[in-house]
């Protein structure tokens, strides 16, 4: 069998995307209007493949977790628990959060081409032809960018191919912000010099209305995390579930972000899907705490098939630092869409201190204080009043009262589930029903994620086989997911199985109706064997558990 083809080569994203689309994973909303920019529906075998990731999230974070035992790297014994929080809230929460005042990106918008760029995203080249200068722009994270680059000057200049020689490109790509002179800026869909604005500030929260009356009272957010939902409940769930420090709350829901400039398919969207956990934890075991949930989300996602090479871990430096956080971490994946040896977050690990328990309790804390105050507005008094609940915890031994520190694991299921679509894509060959190879695609999902475990395919559709495959099709549905099909070639229905990442393909044959084994076949060796048919669920299970 040929080497499978990794994610970065060629034009792997745009075959990923095809598949999606013609398959039944993915498709753009509202695709019948013309589409909805950064809003994707999950299709058939898409939205099973998201529920698998989430609940193999769930079953790590809250039900298959051990409270009475101390995991391997884990300072301590700890509990688990979930909560589901409503996605509209109180606007104060969004006030001592910090969301308000900070949660926004610089943008720029094009005069000419009545389009929208986050300001830190376009990237560009100085060149001279003609004896003019400009400062020819792109989308920082484009394909080819220099080809991109040379093919807009060539027809800002109006100069023909055979005149490519004319351009002198002067210094190498850098940023817009290091830009002085933006009335030489060609911006990316424009025309001529000098059409983008200057940047400001623009707010990520989506805005709506509570209530029949449309007025300042009325406004609400819709929530740009689930994170804060948790700490919101922080004493709810200590008082009702009695649970101790150390603890963790853990949340699957949906999130809204307005992306000035979505894209680059799931990955960055305007309405996603959050799986966050907070753990709290006495302050003087914080930084323990912290790397061991830093490890073990590493581990996580490399149990479920994320390779090394495409998998890093990167700490952020000192001045990327949220204002709350004294130690952050991203879990970072090589999508095939990024440059090639760039990574793209898939999960950030936070320690986040007090700040949220603290702001939520006291009012909204000072990002420039250092130990973390109250920030004050004009009048003197707190900018943003908190709650005035006391969200301290005490220890029911020791009797202490302290506020508890946070640490955050943070991570998109729409993004995770891309990760493992382009981890588990390759192409290959195998042979045919002749013996003859033929290339194939192939998506190499972990079992534990794959949309659909077995498919069931009587060789042909007489003889006694359907009637045997539908039987067995009916038993192994009340445990898998489990695909019946009896339409073409058994070759042909094993590529199909193979395209959606089917790990096993179970088929009855004349054999089976004489002595009652099947044949089952590994989607990833193609190794066939025959097996009784009571042993395909344990064979499954095997796999799920690996």
């Amino acid at each position: 069998m040929a080497a499978a083809e990794s994610p970065g080569e060629g034009r792997m994203m745009e075959k990923i995307v095809s598949l999606c689309r013609r398959r039944g994973f993915l498709f753009q909303s509202s695709e019948i209007y013309g589409g909805m920019n950064g809003c994707w529906d999950y299709g058939p075998l898409g939205v099973e493949l998201k529920r698998n990731v989430k609940d193999a999230w769930w079953r790590d974070m809250i039900s298959a977790h051990d409270d009475i035992s101390v995991l391997a790297g884990a300072p301590a014994a700890f509990e688990m628990v979930g909560l589901d929080s409503t996605i509209l809230m109180h606007p104060q929460v969004w006030k001592c959060s910090g969301h308000y005042d900070l949660f926004h990106d610089m943008m720029v918008d094009c005069r000419e081409s009545k389009k929208r760029y986050r300001f830190d995203q376009i990237r560009g080249r100085w060149v001279e032809a003609k004896g003019r200068r400009a400062f020819v722009a792109v989308i920082a994270d484009a394909d080819a960018e220099q080809e991109v680059a040379h093919a807009r000057a060539m027809k800002f200049f109006n100069l023909r191919g055979k005149d490519a020689d004319k351009l002198v490109w002067d210094g190498e790509f850098i940023s817009l912000e290091d830009v002085g002179e933006v009335e030489e800026v060609l911006a990316p869909d424009a025309k001529t010099l000098g059409s983008l604005t200057e940047p400001r500030e623009f707010n990520l929260m989506f805005q709506t209305n509570i209530g029949a009356v449309v007025d300042v009272e009325s406004t609400a957010f819709l929530r740009p995390e689930t994170a804060q939902g948790i700490f919101c409940n922080f004493k709810n769930v200590v008082d009702s579930s009695r649970v101790q420090i150390p603890f963790g709350i853990a949340q699957i829901g949906k999130s809204f972000r307005n992306e000035i400039t979505p894209r680059n398919f799931t990955f960055r969207v305007r309405e996603f899907e959050q799986m966050e956990m907070e753990f709290f934890c006495h302050p003087s075991q914080s930084s323990e705490w912290y790397r061991f949930w830093r490890d073990r989300r590493m581990a996580w996602y490399q149990a479920h098939g994320l390779s090394g090479e495409h998998l890093i871990m990167r700490e952020h430096a000192e001045d990327e630092l949220s204002h709350y956080s004294t130690g952050t971490a991203d879990i970072e994946y090589a999508f095939p869409f990024l440059p090639p040896g760039s990574f793209g977050e898939l999960e950030g690990i936070a320690h986040r201190g007090d700040f949220d328990l603290r702001s939520h309790s006291e009012g909204k804390l000072d990002p420039n204080s250092n130990p973390l105050v109250v920030e004050l507005g004009e009048n003197g008094k707190p900018k943003y009043k908190g709650s005035g609940k006391d969200l301290s915890y005490r220890d029911p031994v020791s009797n202490e009262r302290f506020i508890p520190h946070v640490i955050e694991p943070a991570a998109g299921a729409d993004r995770a589930a891309l990760a493992f679509l382009c981890e588990a894509y390759c192409e290959d060959e195998a042979p045919d029903d002749s013996g003859k190879l033929q290339s194939r695609t192939v998506l190499r999902f972990h079992p534990r994620l794959a949309p659909t475990k077995v498919a069931v395919l009587p060789l042909v559709k007489k003889d006694g086989m359907p009637e045997y495959a539908q039987g067995l099709y009916r038993e192994l549905k009340k445990e898998f997911p489990v695909f019946y099909d009896e339409k073409s070639a058994v070759g042909r229905r094993y590529r199909r199985q193979d395209e959606i990442g089917t790990p096993f393909c179970v088929t009855i044959d004349g054999e089976t109706l004489s002595d009652g084994t099947v044949t089952i076949r590994d989607r990833d060796t193609m190794e066939q064997r025959r097996v009784k048919p009571d042993e395909v669920v344990e064979i499954v299970r095997r796999a799920m558990r690996t």
